[in-house]
């Protein structure tokens, strides 16, 4: 138990030093592809985000899902290819899941973040990300996104509109 507490201080102040590091320089170029994570405890929809990154005519070769999972044992049924637990975390960030380090190294030209519980590891991967747009829902640490739309993850179908809209606006999509 006391390791737990250390090696989430010791996750939380890697993600600090690259929060305090970050240089946020998003490009004009348009969004052809995305990396979407969220959370199976708050969303558990992942057909939906296929839908919608469609509609946005962003295909499936140039999109990636994950999902993060807390206790993979009581979500066995509802569990498909792309996931991670706390297991695949080591001390001062380290990312011991080799699909996750993928998602982490890919150069996305947005990176959706759909989750608002306060969870290490999911701020891990936002922080440390390749992604060129963070887009989030989540107010904790403005650091750690570029544009925020503070919505309720059950709240899916006013995001999606929310994000259409200003994603035009931005002359993104």
């Amino acid at each position: 138990m006391i390791l737990k507490a250390f090696k989430k201080k010791s996750n939380q102040k890697y993600i600090n030093n690259i929060l305090n590091q970050r240089h946020v320089a998003v490009n004009s170029k348009k969004i052809e592809s995305v990396g979407v994570i969220f959370s199976l405890d708050e969303f558990g929809d992942f057909d939906v985000f296929r839908a919608f990154l469609n509609e946005l005519n962003i295909l499936p070769p140039k999109t990636k899902i994950i999902a993060f999972v807390d206790d993979e044992k009581k979500n066995t049924d509802t569990l498909w290819d792309t996931y991670f637990t706390p297991k695949d975390f080591g001390w001062n960030g380290k990312i011991k899941n080799v699909d996750l380090q993928s998602f982490v190294e890919k150069d996305f030209d947005a990176l959706i973040c759909f989750y608002k519980q306060n969870t290490i590891e999911l701020d891990l991967i936002t922080a440390t990300s390749n992604a060129n747009f963070k887009i989030g829902i989540s107010n904790k640490d403005n650091r750690l996104y570029d544009f925020i739309i503070d919505v309720n993850p059950k709240n899916f179908d006013v995001f999606k509109t929310e994000l259409k809209k200003y994603l035009t606006v931005l002359n993104k999509i």
